[in-house]
């Protein structure tokens, strides 16, 4: 698989958002898709076949996954998954209510990914910010790489490929 392959991810719903508002911190850079790959076949292939992955992985946990980006952020289906997949143990409560818990959460279930995969933080796709910000591509990164790293041959799409901007 091409090594540039999750890079071609991005976030189309919130181009506007970032255009119109003070989203994006200075000197901080966020990739989207453009308007024009965001209604494409193949991505919407990827995203369909992660989100029935994770709701057959974690079936027998009641746990359904309806959107990437708005089930995941706060850190729950994560810890499930993790736990379901890996039989990682993470020091972390189940449910967290607050935005300061579920960033404490995403932390801990993170760098459990980080040190599970033997990534290094610069070849981190993902970060706490983008997964609370519910940054698609930086899911679709991080479920990626968990599905390939625990379930190796798992059949992933193959040549997922959108265009995406840069905003600085």
């Amino acid at each position: 698989m091409d090594p540039d392959f999750l890079n071609a991810f991005t976030q189309p719903s919130n181009l506007d958002r970032f255009l119109t508002e003070d989203v994006i911190a200075k000197g901080e850079k966020r990739k989207l898709i453009k308007p024009t790959s965001s209604n494409n076949p193949k991505l919407e292939e990827l995203k369909l076949f992660l989100t029935e992955w994770i709701n057959r992985t974690l079936k027998e946990e009641h746990i359904v996954v309806k959107s990437l980006e708005e089930d995941l952020y706060d850190g729950l289906v994560l810890h499930h998954l993790l736990e379901n997949l890996g039989s990682l143990k993470l020091d972390v409560d189940k449910i967290a209510l607050t935005e300061k818990k579920q960033r404490q959460k995403l932390c801990v279930i993170l760098e459990a990914v980080a040190k599970c995969l033997h990534l290094q933080e610069s070849q981190l796709k993902w970060s706490v910010e983008s997964i609370l910000a519910k940054d698609l591509l930086s899911t679709l990164h991080l479920l990626v790489a968990i599905a390939k790293h625990f379930e190796p041959t798992l059949a992933l799409p193959p040549n997922v490929q959108v265009e995406t901007i840069t905003i600085e």
